[in-house]
């Protein structure tokens, strides 16, 4: 396992530290459990309570019915575009017009993978990696069921730095319709090289399909720079939405024109009120909305970008990366017969970290019994999850030390 040159202790960088301050915006904070989950489920932000309660009584107990609007008017109707335009302009480096919220991770999945392939017509082949997570695996094999498609399966050579553009480029060819790639790797935290990945799969006439749950609200994505086709992500990770907050999904302006996706609900329709007898798709990203917003569950994450805009993504990636530093620091310290399982280079890597041992899902077991919450993810894997506004040092020190108290009371 790697080291920093000169390692620091965890109280010294906290007092350094110069995002220290905002940890205590969340709910929870200040209480002695361990949360090292944070790319899993974030914590809640102090504030969205009261929103939520503001929310209650005014808008929707106030305006009732009206709260919807008419499209184009900035009522509720709308939301689905106006909080996407805020995490592209704030996560995404996306221009507006071009990110939608709603629905879930996997059904915006099935949504724009369809829509990709149908605009590759005559195309059979959908490039994806074996490591990826489960729902993106499942997702692709229903809509290649469907759409009489063949499945091209990239085994990483190792699995700990990801899939990289050579595995990409030694598969594609002119049968590929879409290229489908996690930004950040669920297990490793390995970051695909985007920008590579979409030229090589750009020379051959695919598209990139990228799943971005790991990575929106922790890094800078910079979609548009990179030449990504479509992607999808959720928002109760990084951008603490809450559990069963709506997800995202986007389509380069380029790709509008011809997007047909085929859960076409009435809030897709270019004049929903009309209420007329056949579908026509609303112009742009909007045609992706199907059915109602999920209004309540867009306020928190609404906070979390307000939070966002006022200390900024590049500030939030600095710390993420002195956060997975540490941790794995910590780790080669205090847990020597483990090994890291995730990129080395901090460049390289993404908002979490995963230490591996044989023994590791008996070890998060005894943790959560211990008050101290982080992930586990086969084949075994400590999944520290580290949400760089909410995550002390101390709080990682704490969890790897409770961790390796665990691992000897088990030999």
């Amino acid at each position: 396992m790697s080291t920093s040159p000169d390692l620091v202790p965890a109280h010294a960088l906290d007092a350094a530290d110069p995002l220290a301050a905002h940890r205590d915006r969340f709910v929870g904070a200040e209480q002695p459990l361990v949360y090292l989950d944070g790319n899993s489920l974030g914590r809640p932000l102090r504030v969205t309570g009261e929103r939520l309660r503001s929310f209650v009584d005014e808008e929707w107990g106030g305006r009732l019915i009206r709260g919807w609007g008419d499209v184009g008017e900035g009522g509720w109707m709308d939301l689905p575009l106006t909080l996407g335009d805020r995490i592209a302009r704030t996560c995404l480096g996306a221009a507006p017009g071009q990110v939608v919220v709603g629905d879930s991770t996997t059904v915006n999945l099935y949504k724009l993978l369809h829509a990709a392939a149908a605009l590759r017509p005559g195309r059979t082949e959908v490039v994806l990696s074996a490591d990826d997570f489960p729902t993106d695996r499942y997702v692709a094999e229903s809509v290649a069921r469907e759409r009489g498609l063949h499945l091209v399966w990239i085994e990483p050579a190792e699995p700990t730095t990801g899939v990289t553009d050579d595995e990409v480029a030694a598969v594609v060819g002119e049968q590929t319709a879409v290229v489908l790639l996690s930004h950040v790797a669920y297990r490793s935290a390995a970051i695909a090289p985007l920008a590579a990945v979409a030229e090589v799969a750009h020379e051959v006439g695919a598209l990139v399909l990228a799943d971005l749950s790991h990575s929106v609200g922790v890094l800078p994505v910079q979609l548009d720079r990179t030449g990504v086709d479509l992607a999808v992500g959720c928002t109760y990770k990084f951008l603490n939405g809450g559990p069963g907050a709506p997800a995202l999904a986007y389509v380069a302006a380029r790709h509008h024109a011809g997007l047909a996706q085929p859960v076409t609900g009435w809030m897709g329709h270019t004049d929903p009120f009309a209420m007329g007898p056949g579908y026509e798709p609303a112009p742009g990203v909007r045609r992706l909305v199907a059915g109602t917003p999920s209004v309540l569950s867009m306020q928190p994450v609404a906070d979390m970008l307000d939070l966002l805009d006022e200390v900024g993504i590049e500030a939030v990636r600095a710390k993420s990366v002195a956060l997975t530093t540490f941790a794995a620091d910590a780790g080669r310290r205090l847990l020597p017969d483990a090994r890291l399982g995730s990129p080395a280079d901090p460049e390289r890597r993404g908002g979490h970290v995963t230490l591996l041992h044989p023994r590791m899902r008996e070890v998060v077991a005894g943790l959560w019994q211990r008050e101290v919450l982080p992930d586990y993810r086969d084949p075994g894997g400590l999944r520290l999850g580290l949400s760089p506004l909410s995550t002390s040092f101390a709080e990682v020190e704490a969890g790897i030390s409770a961790a390796a108290e665990v691992l000897a009371g088990l030999a």
